[in-house]
């Protein structure tokens, strides 16, 4: 198999990845409890880098301001996000995760991992270790293409 045939069947393979997810994610919690997918990808970016102003994210993700003016109104609007001034004295307001962001993020996560894990749960050890790595060394080829790489202190 060369890399473009590769390409393909993983082309496929991804799509179905990104529909199972939500199809293996046990629903749980209150209903309105779980987050927008775009509000997952913000929270979960903040809470491993930190505080971030519009032109951080549109630096981290490559998307246009205003795309990121609706997603921090409707973090804000639902309490997730609050402004605050920057640590390091520049005017620009940064967006910092909240008690109840955190909360809520962390309730996501459990599910998500929760679905995940009964996937994975006949998986030997090595295999497992093996599939991590592969993935995770795939995302930092992506990201090193782009230039935009992923912060990931803390995900162990």
């Amino acid at each position: 198999m060369d890399a473009e045939q590769a390409s393909a069947r993983l082309e496929r393979e991804l799509m179905i990845l990104t529909r199972q997810r939500e199809l293996t994610t046990p629903q749980g919690g209150p209903a309105g409890e779980r987050l927008e997918r775009s509000a997952y990808v913000l929270l979960s970016r903040l809470d491993v880098q930190g505080p971030m102003s519009i032109a951080d994210f549109v630096e981290a993700f490559g998307l246009a301001a205003s795309t990121f003016n609706r997603q921090t109104t409707a973090l804000l609007k639902e309490g997730l996000v609050e402004r605050t001034l920057d640590p390091h004295g520049s005017l620009a307001r940064k967006f910092r995760i909240t008690r109840e962001g955190r909360r809520r993020l962390a309730a996501d996560r459990a599910r998500i991992v929760e679905g995940l894990t009964k996937v994975l749960a006949g998986w030997p050890p090595e295999r497992l270790e093996r599939f991590v790595a592969d993935f995770q060394q795939f995302n930092e080829d992506i990201e090193r293409l782009i230039g935009r790489p992923w912060p990931r202190a803390g995900a162990e």
